[in-house]
């Protein structure tokens, strides 16, 4: 009976969990002996109790979990330290974040391990239930709005009252995949005027059906900024130059602007500069969702509160470990269905087909190396 082992997460802030009871009961059932480090669900409000009625033994440190381990589900990628603990032919499931640590790739590459990173799952129709994009991103859109709220020193919707009325807030939301859209439709339903902007044609309708106004330069290479899978294109300096100018007349007239735009596995593109803050009306707020890639506001910090010219900008990273148990929940399911595809249920053993595409797209290192084009280029 191979053994699943769930360590608790060293990296900074990082508050999930890659189990939750439903999960535990469920891969147990499938034949799964499953381990979980003793508090390792605490900040995701599970305690070991929940994990050992659900089925899961209960063990102390991370040396004696790694030590047994043919699988780990971890969030975070192995930090450095993790490293020597990893065996080899064990296999990984976590995010790999491969773009911020080329010595961390490196190492966790060098232990041996098989190692898949699930923010690289091929978005296509048979993986949905495995896209941890797009789980994470639909709790993080929500949050991004909740923040932005919090420090807003207005309420959202018009109010008409016998003292005066009260108009509504306007938010603008840059980049409208998941997260943004899930920002677009919580800002409506808190009763803001929402805009928003992508370079993807197919986003225009998607904004529209949730009652947004769409803002984008709307040329010949607009129409042509999207790839098959569905990411946006990065554009030309010239496009570039037309779209700022129509977003730096937007953001001067917004309150809240929130920023979500990323291209998978490069620095998060520039949107909202100095100058677009500066002429910001006073008392306005930017969460820059990209923060940990860079970010898309020219000033925001990660993991801080900032304030320039009497904007805020929120700058918190992991903003769907706001939302802990939540999170933990829906990235637990997705591991657990990336499971399925390496389970051989006659044999009770775990198989790494790399015929599925789902697999090759996701296969970032194995026999010691690096083999995923987004860290090899």
């Amino acid at each position: 009976m191979p053994t699943l082992f769930v360590p608790a997460e060293i990296a900074s802030g990082e508050t999930r969990c890659a189990v939750v009871p439903e999960t535990i009961s469920k891969l147990v059932a499938q034949g799964l002996d499953v381990t979980v480090q003793s508090g390792a669900g605490a900040s995701s409000s599970y305690d070991d109790a929940a994990f050992t009625e659900a089925g899961a033994k209960i063990i102390k440190t991370a040396k004696d979990g790694y030590a047994k381990a043919d699988l780990i589900f971890k969030v975070r990628p192995p930090q450095i330290e993790e490293t020597a603990l990893i065996q080899k032919n064990t296999i990984i499931l976590s995010l790999f974040e491969g773009y911020v640590d080329a010595k961390r790739n490196a190492a966790i590459a060098k232990t041996g391990a098989t190692v898949f990173g699930l923010e690289l799952v091929p978005r296509i129709s048979r993986a949905q239930s495995m896209d941890v994009l797009s789980s994470q991103s639909n709790l993080a859109g929500y949050r991004a709005v909740i923040e932005g709220a919090y420090e807003f020193g207005r309420a959202f919707p018009m109010m008409m009252t016998a003292a005066g009325t009260i108009p509504p807030t306007k938010v603008l939301v840059m980049g409208a995949g998941v997260a943004g859209l899930q920002a677009i439709a919580t800002a409506k339903r808190l009763g803001a005027i929402v805009s928003a902007t992508d370079v993807r044609p197919a986003a225009k309708e998607q904004v529209e059906s949730l009652g947004g106004k769409f803002v984008a330069v709307e040329d010949e290479e607009f129409k042509q900024a999207e790839t098959d899978g569905g990411y946006a294109k990065a554009m030309s300096a010239e496009y570039q130059a037309k779209q700022q100018v129509l977003i730096a007349e937007t953001i001067r007239v917004m309150d809240i602007v929130i920023t979500t735009a990323l291209i998978p596995g490069r620095p998060a593109p520039e949107l909202v500069s100095a100058e677009m803050v500066a002429s910001m009306k006073s008392g306005s707020v930017i969460v820059d969702m990209a923060v940990e890639q860079g970010g898309n506001c020219a000033l925001s910090k990660p993991d801080e509160i900032v304030k320039a010219n009497d904007v805020t900008i929120i700058g918190h990273c992991n903003m769907p470990g706001r939302l802990p148990k939540d999170a933990s929940s829906l990235y637990a399911r997705n591991l657990m269905n990336f499971v399925g595809l390496l389970w051989d249920k006659e044999a009770g053993a775990l198989t790494i087909n790399k015929d599925d595409e789902i697999i090759a797209g996701s296969l970032v290192a194995e026999a010691g190396q690096l083999v995923h084009p987004s860290v090899t280029s």
